[in-house]
């Protein structure tokens, strides 16, 4: 799969105007007394229909490109997560993600930093990202699989797997059938 290149010095005022109004909900978003009302609607505002019924976000929350980040239904994002989703995040349901999970769809040019390479992430229903985890450009992490805290990954990993350490390896397949289909 080849990167997508953007040029940061090149982005529309459209996109522009987009990047300002994310970084202005983020923090309000971040400075809003949680699970309430303000706080839902806040929420709302930022993924307007692009977050499902049920799923909760724990502030303080960044990242840039929420346009391109979709949350499926009954996911749970835990604090301090860094949603860089210029290449596109996805996340299916009943999807549980730790503290600390960095989401980087996007990396920079290595000679010219202004140049995003973006690949998508994919995040299939069931899956469990520990604490302090970094996902890499273009990793799709199957369904119902699990990758350990602070591992960081750079390669698929395929359903049901466990994937641990830096780069992540897989250390086992869990038992498809204990789970309820």
């Amino acid at each position: 799969m080849d990167f997508e290149r953007v040029d940061m010095d090149d982005i529309s005022e459209e996109e522009l105007q987009e990047a300002i109004r994310t970084n202005q909900l983020l923090f309000k978003l971040n400075h809003t007394m949680p699970m309430t009302p303000e706080y839902e609607e806040v929420l709302k505002e930022l993924f307007g229909d692009n977050i499902g019924e049920g799923s909760m976000i724990t502030a303080p929350l960044s990242g840039a490109a929420f346009d391109k980040l979709k949350i499926g239904n009954n996911v749970f994002i835990n604090s301090n997560c860094l949603a860089m989703a210029r290449g596109g995040i996805t996340i299916e349901d009943d999807v549980m993600l730790a503290a600390n999970v960095q989401l980087l769809s996007n990396n920079h040019d290595e000679y010219n930093r202004n140049v995003l390479l973006c690949k998508p992430i994919h995040i299939k229903k069931g899956a469990w990202i520990g604490a302090g985890a970094s996902i890499l450009p273009g990793v799709t992490i199957g369904k119902y699989a699990i990758v350990g805290a602070g591992a960081i990954v750079t390669k698929d990993v395929g359903d049901y797997e466990v994937a641990v350490g830096v780069p992540a390896k897989i250390v086992k397949t869990l038992d498809k059938s204990k789970f309820d289909e």
